[in-house]
């Protein structure tokens, strides 16, 4: 991962866990392609540096692996993939939410 120091006036530097351009790929295990294609769907939202580097965030890698490995089990393409991800998180979500609130019952 690449260490990312967040100056703030007044506070110490804060390291960051985001993850470098390269590194992502390596980590995900998907070509360079594919995860240009997902930004461009607006599906992955990577932080750009000003020397135009992306900086991708730890949980994008479970999502990309996740989204690839439904793509690749039910021979859909990535727009539709990542529909179901982004379904599947959001049902997610909600179970969270509902337990919480079954708990402050």
């Amino acid at each position: 991962m690449t260490e990312l120091k967040i100056n703030t006036p007044g506070q110490p530097p804060s390291r960051s866990e985001l993850i470098a351009w390269s590194r992502f790929v390596e980590l995900a295990c998907v070509e360079p392609g594919t995860v240009a294609e997902l930004m461009e769907m607006g599906w992955l939202d990577p932080v750009c540096t000003g020397a135009n580097q992306y900086l991708f965030r730890p949980h994008d890698v479970y999502r990309i692996q996740k989204l690839m490995r439904l793509c690749r089990d039910l021979e859909i393409p990535h727009a539709a993939g990542s529909i179901i991800v982004d379904l599947l998180e959001r049902v997610e979500r909600m179970e969270q939410e509902l337990n919480e609130l079954k708990r402050l019952l």
